[in-house]
C-alpha cells in the first residue's frame, strides 16, 4: 500500500508549497480535490481542460517532486434539486479532465434527490417508518438515482475512467455497504467503493466487517478517524446535527489517525485490506479542527507508516 493525500487537506497553502510539504513529508500522491464541495485552490478545472499546455505544467510540478497523480475528487451533490446540474456539470468535467490527465479514479458520491417531484430539498431517509418513507426511497432510486448513473458510468467509459469511487456516506443515498452493493450491481463494476472508515464509525457499522463484505468492489481509501465522544453521545446518540467546530459539545467528530481508533487498530485495518486483495492507496484526509493540518498530516503519515504494509509478499512454507 501507498500513502496519499487529498489535496485539500493542506488547502491553506500555495499550491507549490503544498505539493513540496507532501514531499517533504514522504507522502507518495495526491488526490487532488476538483470541483464542487471544495473550494478547489490548488486546481483550475476550466483552465486545465483547455489548455494542453497547462495540463502539463500540473503533471510536471508533481512528477517533478516524485509525486503520482491518483485520483480527482468531485463531492458534491449531483442530484440536489436545484443545484443538481451546476454540480452534475462539474461531476462530468472533472471526468472528462481525469481522462486527459491519465487519471483511472475519479472519487465522488452517489448523490441525494429530493423526496418528490417539486421539493427543493434534498431528502435523507433514515427510518422505514412512517410508510412514506418507502415511496421517498423508491422514487430516488428508480426515478432519480438510477437513470442519472446509467448516463454518467457510460460517460466515464467514454472518458477512460475506469474507477468511479463512491464514498460511503451519511446524507447520501449511498451511505453504507448495502446501498452500494446495489449501486454497483445495477450500474456495473466502473462503480466501487472510496472506503472511508470514519463515516461507518459515527453511524455505527464496523469498518472492518465492510471491508469483508465489499472486497474486490474498494476502489481506493481515505484515511480519516474518528472520535467517538461517549459522555455525549449516550445522551444524544450519534445522529449529530451541532457544530462541526464544537468538539466537546458534539457526539462524534472527524479525528487525526489514532486519536480515534489506536494504531492496533488501524494495523487490522490495513491487514484486512490486503485480505480481500486491495493494495491501493491510503489517501490521508485532515478534517481535525484541534489539530493544525500540517501536523495532523504528519501524525497520519508516521501512524501508517508503521502499520501499512509496503512491500509484496515474499513468504510460502517451505516444501518437506
Amino acid at each position: 500500500m501507498k500513502i496519499g493525500m487529498v489535496k485539500d487537506s493542506l488547502g491553506h497553502l500555495s499550491v507549490e508549497s503544498a505539493l513540496d510539504t507532501v514531499a517533504r513529508l514522504g507522502i507518495s500522491g495526491v488526490e487532488f480535490n476538483a470541483a464542487n464541495w471544495t473550494a478547489a485552490p490548488h486546481m483550475r478545472l476550466g483552465e486545465l481542460l483547455d489548455a494542453p499546455g497547462k495540463r502539463r505544467e500540473f503533471l510536471s510540478a508533481l512528477s517533478s517532486r516524485g509525486l503520482e497523480l491518483i485520483a480527482l475528487n468531485a463531492n458534491g451533490n449531483q442530484l440536489h434539486p436545484t443545484d443538481g446540474k451546476r454540480q452534475s456539470d462539474a461531476l462530468y468535467d472533472t471526468i472528462r479532465l481525469a481522462g486527459m490527465l491519465g487519471v483511472e479514479t475519479v472519487v465522488l458520491m452517489s448523490g441525494l434527490p429530493e423526496g418528490a417531484r417539486g421539493d427543493t430539498m434534498p431528502n435523507w431517509v433514515i427510518s422505514s417508518w412512517p410508510p412514506e418513507t418507502q415511496t421517498i426511497l423508491k422514487y430516488q432510486w428508480e426515478e432519480r438515482l438510477l437513470p442519472y448513473w446509467v448516463k454518467l458510468a457510460a460517460h466515464a467509459k467514454e472518458c477512460g475512467v475506469k474507477k468511479l469511487a463512491v464514498e460511503i456516506h451519511g446524507n447520501q443515498l449511498v451511505y453504507n455497504v448495502p446501498s452500494l452493493l446495489k449501486l454497483r450491481k445495477e450500474i456495473g463494476p466502473v462503480v466501487g467503493a472510496n472506503f472511508d472508515p470514519s463515516h461507518l464509525m459515527w453511524m455505527g457499522a464496523d469498518p472492518l466487517a465492510a471491508i469483508d463484505a465489499l472486497g474486490g468492489a474498494i476502489y481506493h481509501s481515505h484515511a480519516k478517524d474518528t472520535f467517538i465522544n461517549k459522555p455525549v453521545a449516550a445522551l444524544t446518540s450519534r445522529l449529530e446535527n451541532g457544530s462541526l467546530m464544537d468538539i466537546p459539545g458534539r457526539s462524534w467528530s472527524y479525528i487525526t489517525l489514532g486519536y480515534g481508533n489506536g494504531e492496533s487498530w488501524w494495523r487490522d485495518f490495513c491487514y484486512r485490506l490486503r485480505m480481500v486483495g486491495y493494495d491501493g492507496w491510503l489517501s490521508i484526509e485532515h478534517e481535525d479542527v484541534m489539530l493544525s493540518r500540517e501536523e495532523g498530516v504528519a501524525k497520519s503519515v508516521a501512524l501508517l507508516r508503521n502499520v501499512a504494509p509496503s512491500e509484496p509478499s515474499d513468504y510460502k512454507p517451505q516444501a518437506i
